[in-house]
């Protein structure tokens, strides 16, 4: 599965180290991380590693394969 994942503002290279297995890009005042997602449990585990890095999640969402 392939997922997309918006978070509130440009997170700095600090932040987006925190999850090495997807990629990101800046987009106007946002940042969208995005990749394969093993299982639920893995997209759990980056929900809760945005939230005690602080990160807002304005939206999430599967992509197309």
């Amino acid at each position: 599965m392939r997922y997309e994942i918006r978070v509130e503002g440009h997170m700095s290279e600090t932040l987006t180290s925190a999850f090495p297995e997807l990629d990101h890009v800046m987009m106007s005042g946002h940042t969208v991380l995005y990749g394969s997602v093993i299982d639920e449990a893995h997209l759990y585990g980056l929900l809760a590693r945005c939230r005690s890095l602080g990160l807002r999640v304005l939206e999430m969402r599967q992509l197309p394969e």
